[in-house]
């Protein structure tokens, strides 16, 4: 008599992220993990080393700097590839760091698409990756909705939602050109909810800035905006108080604003 076998929720969210973790693993040349150090990343990563386990996951993790991710973030990241084994890339525009580029004072569009985006592009250019893991989940904005789990890029990384391919039952096309590339998205079908369900159920290491502490704030255009360095100009961090805040995000500390909260575990 056979017995019935059914995956919980959860369980059935990562065998499919492990699932295509492996596929991508098999038919790419040159994949990387993109690693953001948020709570999206640390479930992408723990998924990658579940995949793969006990052997060494076969791809790096790539990390774009911006030069302004809290320091509690980059210490984080250190701590955590050199911990677990992972190879990791820490990439930044080097030419738009040394001219002085920042938030403060080229304004967060220019310096989210200068530091963020432009300097992805270039790291996958200069690395020649064929596939690069990303932590987008659908359910986040109305533009990562439309994206499949392979996103292909043609060589100028550019997407066109007319090249995008069919996924009839979970089968992925991943053929592609020379110079061409394909983003992934293991965590696409994940819920906010899932990812802290499965954090608390793994027990995977988080940044500690997700939970509540006493942390100089400024109020910056209703803004809770923390002074992390000295950085931060004078006339603002002058104004700082100390409050017990939590971030639900995590980026550029001056474009990140966080909220009061007394939460300071998962629980």
């Amino acid at each position: 008599m056979m017995t019935e076998y059914s995956l919980s929720h959860l369980k059935e969210l990562e065998a499919e992220a492990i699932h295509i973790i492996r596929e991508v693993a098999a038919e790419f040349e040159n994949p990387v993990m993109l690693y953001s150090i948020g709570k999206d990343s640390s479930v992408m990563v723990r998924l990658a080393e579940k995949a793969f386990y006990p052997g060494k996951v076969p791809f790096p993790l790539m990390h774009i700097d911006s030069k302004w991710k809290f320091k509690e973030m980059i210490d984080f990241r250190d701590n955590y590839a050199k911990e677990n084994g992972w190879d990791l890339i820490v990439h930044y525009n080097k030419a738009a760091f040394e001219a002085g580029m920042g938030p403060f004072t080229h304004g967060s569009k220019v310096h989210t698409d200068v530091m963020k985006t432009q300097a992805l592009l270039e790291g996958l250019t200069k690395y020649k990756f064929d596939a690069a893991f990303g932590g987008a989940r659908r359910d986040e904005e109305k533009s990562r909705a439309k994206e499949r789990i392979f996103s292909f890029r043609d060589k100028f990384h550019q997407w066109d939602p007319k090249n995008q391919r069919p996924e009839l039952w979970d089968i992925y096309n991943a053929r592609v050109h020379k110079g061409e590339s394909i983003r992934v998205f293991p965590i696409s079908n994940w819920t906010e909810l899932d990812i802290w369900q499965y954090i608390r159920l793994e027990k995977i290491p988080i940044v500690p800035l997700y939970f509540a502490k006493d942390r100089p704030i400024v109020n910056v255009d209703g803004n809770l905006i923390m002074v992390d360095d000295e950085r931060m100009p004078k006339e603002l961090a002058a104004k700082a108080t100390m409050q017990k805040v939590r971030f639900r995000t995590l980026g550029c500390y001056p474009l990140t604003g966080a909220v009061a909260s007394e939460a300071d575990t998962i629980e």
